[in-house]
């Protein structure tokens, strides 16, 4: 074989272009996808938002590329060129200059792919930092120095993080160009070990080695500087942040091992002017000897034999330290304590005045009344409620507390024969309506009383319901298209099904051919290009899981675990809580660290994971339902990390003065970090360090349920009035009781009304009186014998007891139990409220309803006065027997109708207006 030059120049002019067709068709699906997700900000009015994450994101990672490869690639070409002469008569010897040709060009590629990879990771890691280089260049003071080094909080949430990441990523660059350098010289015979370990490298090669070396001790210097700050979130003492160790021993051996890496790096250097490595390994040496004695033996000797023997004394400021910063993290600082005597002052005239809060206390517990909800609502298999969600509503007039849930449509629920992609994507798109029901209410067959049923809607209250279809909720998993030339399905009507043309301006527009090509490639799916469904008109929905959707406009938020609906000016609105939240504030407790301070709760609330020590109730979102508006409120205007994000994405906020009132009305304190403050203020309420120290006063959530069952009880929503409130307010509430006894100790309430939004209230009980806890309630109504025989009995006669959340209810200065009794059948899925039982003082009733058990206890309720009758009206005539005949039929006829559509309550309904018709037919023909 000859070499040919001609053929040698063609390939080299080819392989820019083939490297460029690689990598093309290796990014091109990258590519695609960032086109179509532009499509998807712009198309929600968030493109600002998009572009200012992916020029920065492009920035780093490019940047980062350049600059990784481009030192890696440099000390390559730096080692070569020192043993250039050295290889050259190797080859020379061993091969023609063909064969020297190609392998000098395989060796280069090699070099070359090993170093765009490594480059490659890193560009790619770098550009998931935009995130953290925006907050380095965005900081917002917190206004409070840390006690050890008297830094702004800011430094360590927004600057301290970078700085880490820098030290981290340029140690690794310079090892891996030591690494490549040393494989280059001795590979190439520089590295001579038949010379003795004080020769065995010289020259260039040496002090090429060197100055890489004497870099990554200096690098490990700033480590050590860096290190000192980490202290903080040290969990290696009796509290979270740096001890007495941390501070009197780790701290100076961090400075004494940055002096002695500085000392290393230097020896590397002088060692450029001699021969031999005696200096460094000298030097290296000694960094060993110190590492171990001062980082490693000094702090332990200095724990175990001066810390631990007078362990509350050494560590007593830094215990106040920890409860300071870690009650300012969680914003418990903000609890206001008041006495709570429990004194059992209650009677009929007490709860007449309290009628809002009796009135409002919820019977029906979500899993019972989702249940119920699928069996009587959903209507059609292909139909889901997802959750059950607890709001209040102005209805008729009165402040009602109610459970509200959305009708979606998870195609996933379709027949296996209907899963085509014409039914799962322009077919079955929405769900329709809500259901709504008060919390109290019941039907005489145990049912919910609904005041918002049935597809389309029929509604009982004055709640409009302009637009009831839902095209964006929880369930809603898939992409669809509207605008198509073919209906899509509505709601079932009989025998026949309504259809429906989508009018409103969600979904991306796919009004030309390159958009269909794209979102086909995107996709994976060619239907979208050759379909003849499509028009100008059409749209693409997709991100239409409302948590995915938020998430994908403000991923550095983190969101509540429990979206919930509201009917805001006839339209379906979800409302989303989202929270900023770090792992970066000094001393401050993370949620999951200890395991005295963490309960079964953790497992649903994403604030109690991976490290959080910093949360704030931030921000507010509102999305439609209909058309997948997103409105984002900044709600906690005094946070600094919602000051830092709003500064960086200036045009995502709206301020909270601008939240329209209506929607300010559904606002409520959310579940998961009222459940996160109050796990928290279990041990953190206790200020005094020795009392901390000893754990002498830690708290605990009640448990609740049966042998096999007991779990913690979670926060629960209720209106009721506060002693030192005007009026009722919605707000959740949550007991507590010692860590090791079932007394009730404390009860803390979070408002979500007006301008108690976001207030904790807690109430604690005299400490030398009993206050039973909801356990030894429990306990109680099972010692009760009537009690017990009866939910025995109904066991034994085929039914499934349910035992509901038993619920305290403060009402002024008493504490009221309450705890609803379904029955399921064993073979059934429809519970039914039967019972309500009602704990107060000594006394534990059951009866059918809660007016009944609380007749029972405080006596009968005064009756109203009875309407006055205009005495020019004549009293109605008794009903005729051809009246009470057409009563019946008509009840009978509406009956079969209800069973028909599968409607269970008004068929109960229907059932009861033909009982009473019939008994009065009795009556009137004996």
């Amino acid at each position: 074989m000859t070499y040919s030059p001609a053929k040698s120049f063609k390939a080299r002019r080819l392989l820019p272009w083939l490297v460029a067709i690689t990598l093309l068709l290796v990014f091109s699906s990258s590519l695609v996808h960032l086109l179509t997700e532009s499509w998807w900000f712009e198309s929600v009015g968030y493109a600002s938002v998009f572009w200012v994450r992916i020029k920065w994101q492009l920035a780093l990672g490019v940047g980062s590329f350049v600059v990784y490869g481009g030192v890696l690639w440099a000390n390559y070409q730096i080692a070569r060129q020192l043993t250039r002469d050295r290889v050259y008569r190797f080859l020379s010897r061993y091969s023609n200059p063909v064969q020297r040709q190609q392998i000098e060009r395989f060796t280069h590629l090699g070099v070359a792919g090993l170093v765009f990879l490594l480059s490659l990771g890193v560009a790619l890691r770098a550009a998931s930092a935009w995130q953290t280089v925006l907050q380095f260049l965005n900081p917002t003071e917190f206004g409070t120095p840390d006690p050890i080094f008297q830094r702004d909080i800011s430094f360590y949430m927004f600057k301290l993080p970078l700085w880490q990441g820098l030290q981290d990523n340029l140690l690794g660059l310079l090892v891996w160009s030591l690494l490549l350098a040393s494989a280059v010289y001795a590979l190439k015979g520089e590295v001579r070990p038949e010379r003795g370990w004080k020769y065995f490298l010289t020259g260039e090669a040496k002090a090429h080695l060197c100055l890489l070396l004497a870099a990554i001790a200096a690098l490990l210097a700033v480590g050590f500087w860096l290190d000192r700050f980490s202290l903080l979130y040290s969990d290696s003492g009796v509290i979270f942040g740096a001890g007495y160790t941390d501070v009197h021993a780790r701290l100076q051996s961090f400075w004494l091992m940055g002096f002695v890496t500085l000392a290393v790096a230097a020896l590397f250097l002088i060692a450029l002017g001699r021969s031999g490595f005696s200096l460094p390994i000298f030097g290296i040496v000694i960094y060993l000897g110190v590492l171990v004695l001062v980082n490693g033996m000094y702090p332990w000797f200095q724990q175990n034999f001066v810390v631990e023997p007078n362990e509350l004394t050494m560590e007593r400021p830094y215990i106040e330290h920890n409860i300071a910063f870690t009650r300012a993290a969680y914003n418990l600082t903000s609890v206001v304590s008041e006495p709570f005597p429990a004194n059992n002052s209650l009677d009929r005239a007490v709860l007449d005045a309290n009628e809002p809060t009796i009135g409002n206390i919820r019977l029906w517990d979500y899993a019972p009344l989702l249940s119920t909800y699928k069996q009587l609502q959903e209507i059609r298999l292909y139909y889901n409620f997802e959750d059950v969600d607890v709001d209040r509503y102005t209805l008729n007039g009165d402040y009602r507390q109610v459970t509200i849930s959305a009708r979606e449509l998870p195609v996933e629920q379709l027949p296996p024969e209907a899963q085509n992609w014409i039914n799962r994507q322009l077919k079955f798109t929405h769900g329709f309506g809500i259901v709504m029901s008060p919390v109290n209410q019941v039907t005489p067959n145990g049912l919910p009383d609904f005041f918002i049923r049935n597809v389309p809607p029929s509604s009982t209250v004055d709640l409009p319901l302009d637009q009831p279809r839902l095209y964006y909720g929880e369930s809603t998993r898939n992409y669809i298209f509207t605008g198509a030339n073919t209906d899509e399905f509505d709601y079932p009507q009989g025998d026949t099904n309504a259809s429906y043309r989508y009018t409103g301006a969600g979904g991306v527009p796919l009004n030309s051919w390159l958009r269909r090509l794209a979102y086909a490639f995107d996709l994976g799916n060619v239907r979208v290009l050759i379909s003849n469904y499509f028009s100008p008109e059409t749209r693409i929905h997709y991100h239409r899981l409302i948590t995915d959707r938020v998430r994908h406009v403000a991923p550095f938020l983190t969101y509540d675990s429990d979206p919930y609906p509201a009917v805001i000016d006839g339209r379906i609105k979800w409302v989303l809580d989202g929270y900023t939240s770090s792992d970066r504030y000094p001393y401050s407790e993370p949620l999951n660290r200890r395991t005295d301070m963490v309960s079964l709760v953790e497992n649903t609330n994403p604030l109690m994971r991976n490290g959080v020590n910093y949360i704030r109730d931030a921000v507010k979102v509102f999305i439609d339902a209909y058309d997948g508006t997103l409105e984002f409120y900044a709600r906690d205007r005094e946070d600094p990390l919602l000051a830092t994000y709003s500064r960086i994405f200036p045009n995502l906020f709206k301020p909270i003065e601008e939240l329209p009132a209506n929607y300010r009305e559904h606002l409520r304190y959310p579940l998961d970090i009222f459940t996160v403050q109050a796990q928290m203020y279990r041990a953190y309420h206790m200020e005094n360090p020795e009392v901390f120290y000893n754990r002498e006063d830690l708290w605990r959530f009640p448990e609740h349920g049966e042998e096999d069952a007991v779990e913690p009880m979670e926060p629960y929503y209720v209106i009721m009035k506060l002693p030192q409130l005007e009026g009722e307010e919605f707000m959740q509430i949550l007991p507590f009781t010692p860590a090791n006894r079932d007394n009730m100790i404390a009860w803390m309430a979070g408002g979500s009304d007006g301008d108690n939004y976001g207030r904790l209230l807690l109430y604690e009980f005299p400490k030398q009186e009993l206050v039973f806890g909801p356990t030894q309630v429990e306990a109680r109504i099972s010692q009760t014998p009537e009690i017990s025989e009866q939910l025995t009995l109904w066991s034994q006669q085929g039914s499934g007891v349910i035992r509901g959340t038993l619920l305290v209810i403060p009402v002024e200065q008493s504490l009221l139990y309450v705890q609803p009794i379904y029955l399921r059948a064993d073979q059934g899925e429809l519970p039914e409220l039967r019972r309500v039982i009602v704990a107060y003082n000594d006394r534990v009733v059951m009866r059918e309803t809660l007016d009944q058990s609380l007749d029972t206890i405080f006596g009968d309720a005064v009756a109203p006065p009875p309407a006055p009758v205009d005495p020019g009206t004549e009293p109605a005539p008794p009903s005729t027997v051809s009246d009470l005949v057409q009563s019946a039929l008509e009840s009978y006829q509406s009956g079969q109708q209800a069973l028909q559509q599968g409607d269970w309550q008004r068929y109960g309904e229907a059932q009861q207006q033909l009982e009473r018709a019939l008994q009065e037919l009795n009556q009137q023909n004996p």
